[in-house]
C-alpha cells in the first residue's frame, strides 16, 4: 500500500515546490478524493485537525522546520506506487487544488465538515490531535 510519503512525492513532482502547509492539504485533499471516489484509502496514515488545518503527523515530523519543500527535500515516498485509477484521482486534485495558496486551502478545510467534527468546539487557534477519520471524510466528500 502507497504511503502519505508517496502522495505527497506524486504532488511536489507533478505541482512543483510548495510550502508545507500546501502540500499537507493537497495530501489531505488526495485521501478524501479517493475515499469519496473509490470507497478506498490512498495511504494508511491519519489527519488531525490542527488549528490551521488537517495535518499529518508523520509527514510533518518528516520535514520540520521548513517552510517551503521541494521534491529533493522530502527523502521518503516514490509517486509511481499508485494504481492507474489512484493516479488518476491524484491528478484530478493537482488541477483542482494544485493552483490555490496555502491559506485558501486552509480556509476551505475550515468550512468542511470533517475538520470541523474533529475540532469539535475547540476555540479558534487551540492546538489538536485529535484525528479527522476517514469515514467522515468519505461521507462529507462522498456526499458532495
Amino acid at each position: 500500500m502507497a504511503s502519505v510519503f508517496d502522495a505527497a512525492k506524486y504532488f511536489l513532482l507533478n505541482v512543483g515546490a510548495m510550502s508545507t502547509w500546501k502540500l499537507h492539504k493537497l495530501c489531505y485533499y488526495a485521501q478524501a478524493w479517493n475515499l469519496a471516489w473509490d470507497e478506498s484509502e490512498l495511504f494508511p496514515e491519519d489527519f488531525e485537525a490542527w488549528s490551521n488545518g488537517p495535518v499529518c503527523p508523520v509527514l510533518f515530523h518528516e520535514h520540520k522546520g521548513l517552510f517551503m519543500i521541494d521534491y529533493n527535500k522530502l527523502l521518503r515516498g516514490n509517486p509511481n506506487v499508485f494504481t492507474p485509477e489512484q493516479k488518476e484521482n491524484i491528478a484530478i486534485v493537482c488541477r483542482d487544488y494544485g493552483d490555490k495558496d496555502a491559506f485558501w486551502l486552509k480556509e476551505q478545510t475550515h468550512g468542511e465538515a470533517p475538520w470541523k467534527i474533529a475540532r469539535g468546539d475547540l476555540p479558534v487557534g487551540m492546538p489538536s490531535d485529535n484525528i479527522i477519520t476517514k469515514e467522515s471524510m468519505g461521507l462529507y466528500y462522498g456526499g458532495l
